[in-house]
């Protein structure tokens, strides 16, 4: 799965830490969604997206 968090992150200038705190994970979860190691939960998602003021289809992209 592809995901726009990083280009979503980097355009608001916040760091993997910052955008962790704000969500209430670590940053190392942070780094694994943006490397496309780790694909997140479902809530985690909505979170993400909700945060960017994106809908989940915005910011990931399950057929890449």
């Amino acid at each position: 799965m592809h995901s726009r968090v990083k280009e979503l992150r980097t355009e608001r200038g916040l760091s993997q830490q910052a955008l962790a705190v704000a969500l209430g994970v670590s940053r190392q979860t942070i780094n694994a969604i943006e490397t496309g190691r780790y694909d997140p939960s479902l809530t985690l998602a909505v979170h993400l997206a909700r945060h960017f003021g994106s809908t989940v289809e915005e910011v990931f992209d399950v057929d890449a």
